[in-house]
């Protein structure tokens, strides 16, 4: 063998081929017709010994622009926040990286209980009774909370209205989710960069399921959800928020508004960028509810002894008895991020959330004035957490091409989504941004737009 790692020698192909009576590889593709076949060799690089992969994979490697070296300003949705370091230390344990799910609560009391304290302090943050075990991300958490919704009408009103406010990739899987069950979908538009509530009121009737708003939304501004609800609640539809768990520590939580479901993604939380994935979401609910919500439940117990004790309950799942009754195929649960994510907010504390959380408000407000000074515009100037949107006049893909070139990692290209947005980028200021780096941003990007 020529190569450490090769998966098996000839030898065991050859034998492999024998006991399934074929003669060669070609012949397990026979069903295929053969003017549909790749029939050539793939371009690939001729294999390489251990010691040259190593130092190809590291110059790789290092053509990656990291948010460590590269002050970034890029959110929507993915951020870049402060990580205890504790974080990495904990979900490195090999008790929590190589636990898939906590089946036999007798040997998995540590599992169980990390994740009750995940859903603790989820509806701490919410202000809502009762939170899953967590969901696979964010968006897949409101098509759920979606879909849960038209169920409890028990499919008599199929009709959901969203507000163009919310993340554009997640009304994306709302629409596969929507689709599939035959639903009807309505967009309400903004207005000064909030949802139009007077649009809502004159599109919301007897046969609207669900009302979902982002708060902050997508493009940083804080949704009226009192307001909102009032409307809402009039027509007997259920209230479903898409919140960022730090913005909570500091606005208040949408179950203090009457939200009916609350939903987000707690990347915020001890989860780095890691090109986009993966994350971990979160479903609140009321204890109405509770019966109804998709993936799983931890419940706190105690044994025959009287000892303290966590088992997983009030499972209406596909795979258990009662999976006549599942009101999701949503099966399992990310609980290693679950884990991160309890893990820096128990570092943090009360205080420590609230303290970054009132970082990102002060530091995103102190770059919008430094953006008017270098005389570049807001778009719907608003209340934000965290970002606002820029109207850079010139193609933001083009100006982030530049930005990075001067070792700065630009903002969302709203145009990506939208090409009445052309010209108008999303930037985002965490607590992690200094003052240097709002001030090397404002000066190159009034340039580059003069």
């Amino acid at each position: 063998m020529n190569f450490r790692y090769l998966p098996m020698t000839q030898e065991d192909k050859k034998e492999m081929l024998e006991l399934i009576g074929v003669k060669s590889t070609e012949e397990l593709f026979a069903d295929i017709p053969e003017n549909i076949r790749f029939q050539q060799d793939m371009k690939l690089s001729p294999p390489l010994a251990e010691t040259e992969l190593l130092k190809e994979l590291q110059q790789l490697s290092e053509q990656n622009a990291h948010i460590k070296t590269y002050p970034s300003f890029l959110g929507a949705g993915v951020y870049d926040h402060y990580i205890p370091s504790v974080v990495d230390h904990v979900i490195r344990r090999s008790e929590f990286y190589t636990a898939y799910t906590p089946y036999q609560a007798e040997i998995s009391q540590g599992e169980l209980q990390a994740i009750f304290e995940f859903q603790t302090m989820i509806c701490e943050l919410t202000d809502m009774d009762i939170a899953n075990s967590s969901m696979y991300d964010g968006g897949t958490a409101l098509a759920e909370a979606a879909v849960l919704a038209v169920s409890e009408s028990r499919m008599k009103k199929k009709k959901i209205l969203v507000s163009e406010g919310i993340h554009p990739e997640t009304r994306a899987v709302l629409d596969t989710y929507t689709e599939a069950h035959g639903l009807e979908v309505k967009t309400v538009p903004l207005k000064n960069g909030k949802t139009d509530v007077d649009i809502l009121n004159d599109h919301i009737d007897e046969q609207t399921a669900c009302v979902l708003i982002q708060y902050p939304n997508f493009f940083g501004s804080l949704e009226d959800l009192k307001e909102m609800e009032e409307v809402v609640h009039a027509k007997d539809a259920l209230f479903v928020v898409s919140s960022n768990p730090l913005a909570l520590g500091v606005l208040t939580p949408p179950g203090t508004f009457g939200a009916d479901i609350v939903v987000g993604d707690v990347q915020p939380f001890g989860i780095p960028a890691q090109l986009g994935g993966p994350h971990c979401g979160y479903f609140a609910v009321t204890k109405k509810r509770m019966r109804k919500m998709p993936g799983r439940l931890v419940g706190q117990t105690q044994d025959a002894d009287g000892n303290r004790g966590f088992v997983l309950t009030l499972q209406t799942r596909e795979q258990h008895i009662r999976r006549d009754k599942a009101t999701s195929n949503i099966c399992s649960n990310q609980a290693l991020n679950a884990l991160a994510a309890s893990v820096a907010m128990s570092a943090l504390g009360k205080k420590g959330v609230r303290e970054m959380a009132v970082q990102n408000v002060i530091k995103t407000n102190r770059f919008k004035e430094k953006c008017k000074q270098a005389g570049i515009a807001i778009v719907d100037e608003q209340p934000v957490f965290n970002e606002f949107v820029l109207d850079v006049k010139k193609p933001a893909a083009e100006i982030n091409k530049e930005l990075f070139h001067k070792g700065i990692i630009g903002g969302y290209d709203l145009a990506r989504f939208d090409k009445e947005r052309q010209g108008q980028m999303l930037v985002c200021v965490t607590e992690l941004r200094t003052e240097q780096d709002l001030e090397d941003f404002a000066r190159a990007l009034g340039g580059l737009i003069e």
